[in-house]
């Protein structure tokens, strides 16, 4: 199972490119990315569109629950687009694999997102194996919104975020979670707070605790 996780977190270029093609999403639009719930997922796609070279991606600050709950228009018709060839363009200096953390390890700043007692390994109700990747420091992703459901104001963020990064550069910062998605809920935030250059170890626990030769914590 947990293979499969952190594969599908992982998809190659080319496959996202496919499903990419049939949005008839060109480079010159502008990408809004949304989901049902606190913003996780919205800020997977919101990581992968800037991973294939689109530059132009936001997400919506309260996803499809606060647009409703605002009384805003909704369809539920499903558009159809020409299916368009996307000039993908990936980027190497948005993520890290798995051989990157295991070789820097030791001079990595790793900032894990998911729950607390996952984190110190106390509960793993996803992967076979708890805990976590050595030396990495907690963020849980659900910390970076305010009790409306909306991400913390920027000045918010950035206290919360320099509190934890000390004196370290906000491009040190290598998030990772459970199979990727959490992780870049952080990413998103620490952007937002104006902290940029962090990248993202997409296969996360799921792929790192595989393999029992890899080190964990605690």
């Amino acid at each position: 199972m947990a293979s499969r996780l952190w594969q599908a977190a992982t998809p190659e270029p080319q496959d996202f490119e496919k499903w990419l093609e049939k949005t008839g999403l060109t480079p010159k639009d502008q990408a809004v990315c949304y989901d049902g719930g606190p913003g996780a997922m919205a800020a997977r796609l919101w990581w992968m569109l800037r991973w294939i070279g689109h530059e132009k991606v936001a997400v919506l600050d309260g996803g499809f629950a606060k647009w409703t709950k605002e009384g805003r228009p909704v369809a539920i018709d499903v558009p159809r687009f020409t299916p368009l060839n996307y000039p993908i363009q990936p980027r190497s200096d948005v993520a890290v694999d798995v051989a990157s953390v295991a070789k820097n390890l030791k001079n990595l700043f790793l900032l894990d997102a998911r729950a607390p007692v996952r984190y110190r390994g106390e509960q793993e109700p996803i992967d076979p194996v708890a805990g976590r990747i050595p030396g990495a420091k907690n963020r849980f992703n659900m910390d970076n919104l305010s009790a409306e459901g909306v991400f913390k104001d920027k000045e918010s963020l950035r206290k919360d975020f320099a509190a934890i990064l000390g004196k370290r550069s906000p491009s040190d910062v290598v998030h990772y979670c459970g199979s990727g998605v959490a992780a870049c809920h952080n990413l998103l935030a620490m952007e937002i707070a104006g902290l940029k250059g962090g990248k993202l170890y997409a296969g996360s626990w799921s792929e790192w605790s595989a393999d029992p030769r890899r080190p964990k914590e605690p």
